[in-house]
């Protein structure tokens, strides 16, 4: 209640209001300023996060993330399709890599040429395979696996790049959680790297996979 007397300290209590009141729009430019920012942040991430259902070998971008295991020899799945269609210049850059380091750790990522895939490179990663019990430190390595790719990718200044749906496969991880987690850490890179990509997009081959990215990104407004 505003009152026009002194208080008992002798302080104007109408001075204190309009102080209080510049406080509090002072309080508001702020959160209207954030909430401006906040939507050039959603309008930036809807540019460049993308979500498709086809064929990730198809896909003409500067580098192409490839599901891979440990061993780096090809395998099934995304790993096998990227290999038949890049040709065997790929594996002889995989085989370089294991000759110099032994394979590649799980959540690590390695680069080497794209062959004849319509790409300039490729990055390998190996997500981890899916145990209920261990579910904190699998989150934390299926995270790195984005986030180590998108450090190699831009320390090679590809500014273009596509994702499948790793570790979703045969190393079963649950198909939502997975999701949850490459769009969340997509999106932590971006805001800590905002200019360093043009397009990140996450190639679905299967349309349960594709709807679940959809709807996460709905969920994030995207």
């Amino acid at each position: 209640m505003v009152g026009s007397g002194k208080g008992s300290f002798g302080f104007n209590k109408n001075i204190i209001f309009l102080h209080e009141l510049q406080l509090i729009s002072n309080d508001l430019a702020v959160r209207l300023k954030n909430c401006n920012f906040l939507g050039e942040i959603l309008n930036y991430f809807k540019m460049v996060i993308i979500v498709e259902q086809g064929d990730i070998t198809q896909i003409s971008v500067d580098a192409i993330v490839n599901a891979a295991n440990s061993s780096l020899l090809g395998g099934g799945g995304v790993d096998g399709a990227i290999h038949r269609a890049g040709g065997a210049e790929i594996l002889a850059d995989c085989l370089k890599i294991r000759a110099r380091q032994g394979g590649c750790a799980i959540g690590a990522a390695v680069i080497t040429t794209a062959g004849n895939l319509p790409a300039k490179k490729v990055i390998h990663t190996v997500g981890p395979v899916w145990l209920s019990e261990n579910s904190h430190n699998l989150d934390k390595l299926l995270a790195d696996c984005y986030k180590n790719s998108l450090t190699l990718a831009q320390e090679n200044n590809l500014k273009t790049i596509t994702f499948p749906n790793i570790s979703t496969g045969i190393y079963r991880y649950p198909k939502q959680r997975a999701a949850s987690i490459a769009i969340r850490t997509v999106q932590d890179y971006l805001l800590e790297h905002p200019a360093a990509f043009e397009q990140i997009i996450f190639v679905c081959f299967d349309k349960e996979n594709f709807e679940l990215y959809q709807q996460n990104l709905r969920e994030e407004n995207l």
